[in-house]
């Protein structure tokens, strides 16, 4: 089996070598092996649940639920039903945001083309002090 020091695993998964310890120590790693002077020496499934994090993290996944994920990765047939529900719920938080990204979006378009053609003051400046205001008196 073929054993990787860090620095060649950053080079293969683009993660640092601090964030390789931490992953270690939170616990999406398992212990990983280390030499007669103490290095860290990753294997080839090492390689492959770090790629796998940074899938998942690229998924949005939460550290904490990555590692529930890894947890269900050794058994998926068993932990299908909480593999869809994680799913499921990662796909709602998604569709809200892009729900309030849109809204956002479409505020700042308003603005900007109001600002085109108004000579009396700036429209952007006026939406921002507005929207200052409705949140202090919600508060």
């Amino acid at each position: 089996m073929a054993m990787y020091k860090i620095g060649e695993v950053t080079k293969q998964t683009s993660l640092t070598a601090d964030t390789l310890r931490y992953y270690e120590k939170f616990g999406l790693l398992p212990n990983i092996s280390r030499n007669q002077s103490g290095l860290r020496l990753y294997n080839d499934k090492d390689i492959s649940r770090l790629k796998f994090i940074k899938r998942a993290q690229h998924m949005n996944f939460s550290l904490e639920e990555i590692k529930q994920l890894i947890v269900m990765r050794e058994n998926p047939l068993k932990a299908r039903d909480s593999i869809r529900q994680l799913t499921a719920d990662k796909l709602k938080d998604l569709e809200t945001k892009v729900d309030e990204l849109t809204l956002l979006r479409n505020e700042l378009q308003l603005l900007l083309n109001l600002c085109q053609g108004d000579e009396n003051g700036c429209p952007i400046i006026e939406g921002l002090e507005d929207n200052e205001s409705a949140s202090d008196q919600k508060t």
